[in-house]
């Protein structure tokens, strides 16, 4: 029996060290609006510190560069991280690279390119370079992926790729792009599919525009953050720039993503906290009819409820990164599924509230909330609609059970059932009454 809910002294020393850190350092940086090159500038010396503390790019293995934390230290990191934008990007596991760094070390891993880290890895984990993963289509449903309509041809000693992507986060300030492209289409799709690596000046890579959307509706193009539409027309690139064997795409993709919605709902759970937070200061200060909010029964209620729905996905991210510290990404499928679509409705339930709580001030641009509830509003999208969760958790329950035209807790038939199984007691009693 050995469940534990303590955190090691040491590492909860350093998280006790981020969470002052990202409050007084990074938080401050949110207020200014900077260019990506003034981003840049803002956070190198804050990266610098993060280094020396050993808390850089920690998703990795040690040699890769990383620390080589489990998913269970990684999901009570970014829970401090997810507060702010720039938490992830400090720290040196922002989305996309910290994805992107992990496929490419799995392409390594598969393949044993030692190349990859030179070339592309490395200057990823150093900040040196940017990168985006363009692998959603406009043309297909990205719920789908088995849809996807971008090819990719070898011709001699380079694949020439044809397509149109979109909603490639930092497409228009990265400097490689990691595509996800069909190269087989006479198999099936899950066998057919590879990815690659296209540095994002190579010709016939066009970036169409910058997607405006419900977070960033009037979208200034090359915004750190922003997701671009690109148009791929007749891109040669060399052959080496295939991550893993061909056909390995949706391999990768699993590889990638299933770590990335753990530390998804670990951030959303950060930034449900900075909206509890404000929810609570704002109801011990507002007076109104006759009271304080706080003494309202209706606040009350949202307080409570939000804290204990907090906490439920809170234990529930952290069990799943538990088991996938324990058997892998494949073998916790159901319980990464179940935290993405409930930690996304926490996620709005309690900026929601927090929101409703300070009225026209929190939808109001002088408070944060306004902004946290348009991006709360995608978590139900990215990396998977909640419905296609909820489907595969639904579908592999259901595989538990059988189909009965009596049902198995019908009470006469069990009844009729445990006569027969007990009649000789039952024989019995009935001759002791007697």
């Amino acid at each position: 029996m050995a469940w534990d809910f303590e955190t090691e002294p040491e590492f909860e020393e350093k998280l006790t060290w981020m969470r002052s850190f990202v409050k007084e350092e990074i938080f401050p940086i949110e207020t200014l609006k900077l260019s990506y090159d003034q981003v840049v500038a803002f956070i190198r010396p804050l990266q610098d510190e993060v280094k020396s503390r050993g808390l850089w790019a920690a998703h990795l293995p040690p040699e890769l560069g990383g620390m080589g934390f489990g998913q269970v230290k990684l999901g009570l990191m970014h829970e401090i991280l997810g507060q702010t934008p720039y938490g992830p990007v400090v720290f040196g596991n922002n989305a996309p690279d910290s994805g992107n760094a992990e496929l490419l070390a799995a392409g390594m891993e598969m393949t044993g390119r030692e190349d990859i880290r030179e070339r592309w890895l490395q200057p990823l984990l150093d900040g040196a370079m940017r990168s985006g993963f363009s692998m959603t289509e406009p043309n297909t449903a990205g719920s789908d992926p088995r849809l996807l309509k971008t090819s990719a041809v070898r011709d001699g000693d380079e694949w020439v790729i044809n397509g149109r992507k979109w909603y490639t986060t930092n497409g228009s300030v990265a400097d490689i792009l990691i595509v996800m492209a069909v190269t087989n289409p006479d198999v099936h799709p899950y066998q057919g599919s590879s990815m690659f690596v296209v540095p994002v000046n190579t010709v016939g890579v066009t970036i169409l525009r910058d997607v405006g959307a419900m977070d960033h509706p009037d979208v200034e193009y090359g915004r750190f953050g922003n997701h671009a539409e690109i148009l791929y027309q007749d891109v040669r690139i060399p052959a080496d720039h295939l991550i893993g064997p061909e056909g390995s795409g949706f391999l990768l993709a699993q590889t990638r993503l299933g770590p990335g919605r753990i530390h998804h709902c670990m951030r959303w759970l950060g930034q449900s906290q900075r909206a509890f937070d404000m929810m609570c200061e704002r109801a011990l200060s507002r007076f109104t009819h006759g009271s304080l909010l706080a003494e309202k029964q209706t606040v009350q209620n949202w307080i409570a409820d939000s804290a204990a729905e907090m906490q439920a996905a809170r234990l529930m991210t952290l069990h799943a990164a538990w088991k996938m510290d324990k058997v892998g990404a494949s073998a916790s499928r159901d319980e990464i599924a179940m935290i993405k679509y409930y930690g996304a409705s926490v996620l709005h339930n309690v900026v929601d509230r927090a929101l409703q709580t300070y009225g026209s001030l929190g939808y109001s641009a002088d408070m944060p909330l306004e902004g946290m509830y348009r991006a709360a509003r995608a978590a139900r999208i990215y990396d998977g609609p909640d419905e296609v969760h909820r489907q595969t958790v639904a579908r592999h329950a259901l595989k538990r059970y059988n189909p009965s035209e009596i049902p198995s807790d019908h009470i006469p038939t069990r009844a009729a059932a445990a006569r027969e199984k007990f009649a000789g007691m039952l024989e019995f009693l009935e001759t002791e009454k007697v």
